[in-house]
């Protein structure tokens, strides 16, 4: 009743809305760590040794986790050489995964400028 009342809900109908399409499947990653998720975890409360947030890796496959605490404000130089992450590097240092990441970066970047480029017209 109210919805059929309400001039705002009369206005956003289906059609102009972005139109669903079927999903597709994720394809199913052949080795452990073929495929991986990162995530940040922040606005953590400072430890002793001055970690604020969490740094999670995921594997698509194997469902294995690494968390490893870190300092948000730390460069990734200096993070290298940290002890817990000694045991995720050799699994997201591949050349293969800094290649996909670098191709959905450019991609990103080109996502923001379009966007931009609308939004100043």
């Amino acid at each position: 009743m109210f919805v059929s009342k309400c001039l705002i809900c009369q206005q956003v109908k289906i059609k102009h809305q972005r139109a669903s399409g079927l999903l597709q499947p994720l394809n199913i990653p052949v080795w452990k760590w073929d495929e991986i998720s990162m995530n940040f975890v922040t606005g953590l409360p400072r430890t002793q040794r001055r970690h604020d947030a969490i740094w999670v890796v995921v594997d698509r496959l194997t469902k294995s986790a690494h968390f490893l605490h870190i300092r948000i404000d730390y460069p990734v130089s200096r993070r290298l050489g940290e002890p817990g992450l000694s045991s995720v590097l050799p699994f997201i240092l591949r050349p293969e995964m800094i290649e996909v990441t670098n191709t959905k970066v450019v991609v990103a970047k080109e996502k923001l400028k379009e966007a931009r480029t609308r939004q100043k017209s």
